[in-house]
């Protein structure tokens, strides 16, 4: 593996770095960052590493414990509930905003992002469903245009992926969360704002249910 980082600011390849092996597990939750270790793996010093790690912490996906050092974060039940419930009102709120704002060619690009989700789901692609999902999700957020919302968003999305895409390959679930995606389309569709809000906010509810 070439693991010498030359592109600045070092310190924000280094996090990347660390988020992609986060993201597949190779960093496991709850695994200890051993700092030394991974600067001499990554041919790096230990301050770009360090500044990395607190660029994580910031995300929620490193835990920082007093006198014990940096450990992947470990999603409990009750930080899902609470993830969940700030997600369900952003969420919400963006696919209300989505229903009243969208363009014509902004509901043409949706349409065909689902059409794609239905495709991934026929074919049972596990890996293509998750990623169209995800921008299913990213351009609603980027048609209601509020940066601030999407920033807190994007941040609580990465901590979700640390057992995300597990949940949807739980029994029936692939099925209702193309279901569940198809009412919010349909109520952004009809430019219906109160619609596509509760379709939102019911779709990140099971998804709840599903990650527990």
């Amino acid at each position: 593996m070439n693991t010498k980082l030359i592109n600045r600011p070092l310190y924000e390849d280094v996090a990347e770095r660390l988020r992609e092996q986060i993201f597949a597990h190779e960093l496991a939750p709850g695994s200890w960052l051993d700092e030394q270790s991974l600067a001499l793996a990554f041919g790096i010093s230990r301050t770009p590493m360090r500044e990395a790690i607190k660029v994580l912490a910031s995300e929620g996906l490193v835990t920082t414990k007093m006198n014990k050092g940096a450990y992947v974060t470990e999603v409990e039940r009750r930080d899902l509930e609470q993830i969940f419930t700030v997600l369900s009102l952003l969420e919400g709120q963006a696919a209300k905003e989505t229903a009243l704002k969208a363009t014509e060619a902004q509901l043409t690009q949706l349409d065909d992002l689902h059409h794609r989700l239905e495709k991934a789901a026929a074919d049972r692609d596990m890996g293509q469903f998750f990623e169209i999902n995800v921008k299913f999700h990213e351009l609603i957020q980027e048609i209601a245009g509020n940066p601030w919302m999407n920033g807190v968003i994007a941040d609580l999305r990465k901590v979700l992926k640390l057992q995300r895409r597990d949940s949807l390959s739980r029994n029936g679930r692939l099925l209702s969360s193309l279901i569940e995606h198809r009412e919010i389309l349909q109520a952004i569709l009809k430019r219906d704002p109160l619609a596509a809000e509760a379709a939102m906010r019911k779709h990140l509810a099971h998804g709840l249910e599903a990650a527990q």
